[in-house]
């Protein structure tokens, strides 16, 4: 599941929206799905990345977003069945939207598992 909100610049190389969906089907079997409502805001990414904000900042917005959203009831619950896989484009899970969602989704359905690879 890409829950990038930019999946399509020209910094994603090969895991661009238009090309991920084929790989994923032909190499591993599986179905690529791009879930906004799990994405930062522009202005959020703006703000961190561009404006010298902190993490702090950047992560208590975006549990707020999250919470706005009620994703945990607006996200269909049955994309999390198996072994789904959270897509960013950060290299680690410590300063990580990914993170964020899966923790946000654990404590509020109680019986997810997260496993960072």
């Amino acid at each position: 599941m890409d829950i990038r909100l930019n999946n399509t610049s020209q910094l994603a190389a090969f895991t661009k929206a238009r090309d991920l969906p084929f790989f994923l089907q032909e190499l591993l079997g599986v179905e690529y799905r791009h879930e906004l409502l799990l994405a930062p805001t522009q202005d959020m990414l703006k703000r961190y990345r561009r404006k010298g904000g902190t993490w702090e900042e950047y992560e208590n917005a975006f549990l707020s977003l999250m919470a706005e959203r009620r994703i945990e009831s607006s996200v269909d619950r049955d994309l999390f069945t198996g072994k789904p896989v959270l897509l960013c484009s950060e290299p680690t899970a410590e300063h990580c939207h990914r993170r964020l969602v899966a923790e946000y989704l654990q404590e509020k359905w109680k019986d997810v598992e997260i496993r960072h690879l």
